[in-house]
Formats: C-alpha cells, sequence, structure tokens
C-alpha cells in the first residue's frame, strides 16, 4: 500500500494545514519514485471549480503506521495534460510550492554551493472538543508564565508526552531525517527538530513530519495547531530555520559570509515576512523573544533578533545562523527558497525598508503601510 500525499496550498481550519492523502494498493514495493505511478485526485480551482490535479511522485518514506513493505509517498501537484501532449502531466498547480523551490536549490547547485537547512517546529496539542491546549483548565486560563515548563517533567508540565514520543518514532521509523524534541514555554506546546538536511529534502521532511504528526493525533483523538498565537498572554510559536552555505561553513571567514548574507536578508525583509506564515504579526511583536514583524536584527546569542549566531559559531569563524522569524504554519518550500534567493542568487529586493512595494505585493496586517 502506497500512501500518497499531497500539501493543500488554498484550504486551512485555521489550525493546522490541509495534508490530504489517499491510497494506492501496488503490485510490489517500490524501490524508487520511478516505481510509482503518478495519481490524480478531485480539486478545487483558483475559481472554486471542481477539477482534477495529478500528483507526482517525489519522495518515498516507510510507513509507521502499515509496518512492512508499506510506503508514504509525498507528492506534489500538477495541472492536467494538454490533450494529445503525450506528457503524464500539465505544468505546476497554482499551489504547488515545491516545484519552485526544487528549481531554486537546483539553480544554486549547480552554481556550487550546498545549502542546509535545520527546521525547529513548535506546535501545541489541542482537546478535540474544546479546541483548548490539551490539559488546561476550561477556561483556558493558567497560572504564571514563566519558565517552569520549558524541558520540564512531570504529569502537571509535560502533557502528553506519549503522543510526542509516537510521534518521533514514528519518523525515524519512516526514514525522515528526525533532530529531537523537547517541550515548550507552556504545557501541551512541544517542538521537534528536522535536519540539517541538503536542499529540497529540509522541505520534505518536514511535511512528512507533520503529515505523521497529525495522524498520531488522530489515533489520540486530539488535535494540534501550528497557529502562530494559539493563546493570547502566551508565548507565539514558530518554526525557527538553521541556515548555513559553504561559504559560512568554511572557515577563515565564515562569520563574515554570514554577515554578508544578513545584510542581504534586512533589504528584502518585507518580503520574507509576506511569506513567513499566516498570522506571524500576532506573533511577531517585539516581547516573548521575538523582534517586531516591521524590524530587522541580528545578534550574537540574542534570542530577541530577527537572526541569531551563536556563540560557538563566532568563536569557530564558521557554521550556520537562525532565522527566528518563519511562524510555525510556514510553508518550508517558500521559506527556504527565500533565503537561497537572497543570499546566493542575488535577488533584488521589491519592498523597500519603509514596507513600500515597488509592484502591488499586499502587506501583513501590522507590517508599516
Amino acid at each position: 500500500m502506497a500512501e500518497y500525499i499531497v500539501i493543500d496550498g488554498v484550504c486551512t481550519d485555521g489550525m493546522s494545514f490541509d495534508l490530504c492523502s489517499k491510497t494506492l494498493t501496488l503490485e510490489k514495493a517500490p524501490q524508487s519514485v520511478h516505481d510509482l505511478p503518478v495519481w490524480s485526485i478531485s480539486w478545487e480551482d483558483e475559481k472554486g471549480c471542481a477539477t482534477e490535479v495529478h500528483m507526482v511522485p517525489r519522495r518515498i518514506y516507510r510507513d509507521p503506521f502499515r509496518p512492512g513493505d508499506n510506503v508514504l509517498v509525498l507528492c506534489d501537484c500538477y495541472d492536467e495534460p494538454d490533450l494529445g501532449s503525450g506528457e503524464n502531466h500539465g505544468g505546476p498547480a497554482f499551489f504547488n510550492t515545491r516545484a519552485g523551490c526544487d528549481a531554486v536549490m537546483s539553480r544554486a547547485m549547480g552554481l556550487g554551493d550546498d545549502p542546509w537547512f535545520g527546521m525547529e517546529q513548535e506546535y501545541y496539542l489541542l482537546d478535540v472538543r474544546t479546541r483548548q491546549p490539551l490539559g488546561w483548565p476550561q477556561d483556558g486560563l493558567l497560572g504564571k508564565h514563566d519558565d517552569a515548563y520549558f524541558c520540564s517533567v512531570g504529569a502537571q508540565k509535560s502533557i502528553a508526552r506519549e503522543v510526542v514520543e509516537a510521534h518521533a518514532r514514528g519518523c525515524m521509523y519512516a526514514g525522515i531525517k528526525f533532530g529531537g524534541i523537547n517541550s515548550e514555554v507552556a504545557p501541551s506546546q512541544w517542538e521537534f527538530q528536522i535536519g540539517p538536511c541538503s536542499g529540497i529534502q529540509a522541505g520534505d521532511d518536514l511535511w512528512a513530519a507533520r503529515y505523521i504528526l497529525q495522524r498520531v493525533c488522530e489515533m489520540y483523538k486530539i488535535c494540534v495547531t501550528f497557529d502562530p498565537k494559539p493563546v493570547p498572554g502566551w508565548a507565539g510559536i514558530g518554526c525557527h530555520t538553521n541556515y548555513s552555505t559553504v561559504a559560512t561553513r568554511t572557515k577563515p571567514g565564515g562569520y563574515d559570509a554570514m554577515l554578508k548574507q544578513i545584510a542581504k536578508l534586512r533589504a528584502r525583509h518585507h518580503e520574507h515576512m509576506l511569506s513567513y506564515g499566516h498570522g506571524n504579526e500576532r506573533r511577531l511583536t517585539g516581547v516573548e523573544h521575538t523582534a517586531g514583524i516591521n524590524d530587522f536584527s541580528y545578534g550574537v546569542a540574542d534570542r530577541s533578533a530577527s537572526i541569531r549566531i551563536g556563540n560557538k559559531i563566532v568563536e569557530q569563524d564558521c557554521g550556520y545562523y537562525e532565522d527566528r522569524r518563519p511562524a510555525a504554519n510556514m510553508d518550508p518550500y517558500l521559506v527556504t527558497k527565500l533565503l537561497v534567493e537572497t543570499t546566493l542568487l542575488g535577488f533584488a529586493p521589491q519592498i523597500n525598508l519603509n514596507g513600500q512595494a515597488r509592484h502591488k505585493e499586499q502587506l501583513l496586517p501590522g507590517m508599516v503601510p
């Protein structure tokens, strides 16, 4: 059995991702994506009209829910081919962000670089009936907000650890490059890490891990949310993205290479914010270890900066830096694509630092008009 997984970039319930899947029974286990057929699924186009899109297999994972030869198949979606073209699919569907990301990664690789990414995915577990964080009082209120919950132990602090452990084991069984887990600064708030991965694999592995998390929550009859600010008054949730290139990983000079790349990120800050997650303005307020959505900063060991560089990185003069701006519900294909475009491919800013668009891009709520 092959579970074809696709990402719906149009519909959302406001909390999680509409990851869709359907099962295809095969005669034998596939050895690569080339052994899998292009399949179709019913969809809605940009005008809301019913249509079909074609699911093109891109990466195979072992299926942790059906052990044995069964697989998860991460796909991206394409329009129907032109009649008589002889092709098995047309161009990328309007919500397909993977195709553009893959093209940018291939271009960077062709220029001799090798961008690496590590994702820190935060999320909240919710009660399926109340939609409040799991284990919280029904009125949604909790005691003093402090650091007592971060990496904590105990039933009153670390809620639903068995769900988090099941997810971690499922991801490792699947073959995802799974970095680790930890509880976060509120009960039922958790984090897992993906990477480091090279190029397009970072986005693929994060989407596959998100799918497995939602399937695990389905088994436990609970919900998961990636909303950037699910609980007012408590810290929001992000998906910090650690990033390095050949230049930043090479010493001497790796730290100077980072500073040059960060200057380029500053120039395109507003454009990045447009693709760093819906509702991110509710999270990036300048408090609770965040920079303001209109502000760009960097610092060494500064968790309130837009870009953080670790102390050891400066000492070693090489390594990676952390983009702390992406929200928990960001699309990793868009975020990693933007980082490579800006730092390696020389894309010029289309929105200046005063938030004025050179074309007709719509600014997010809370951004400088």
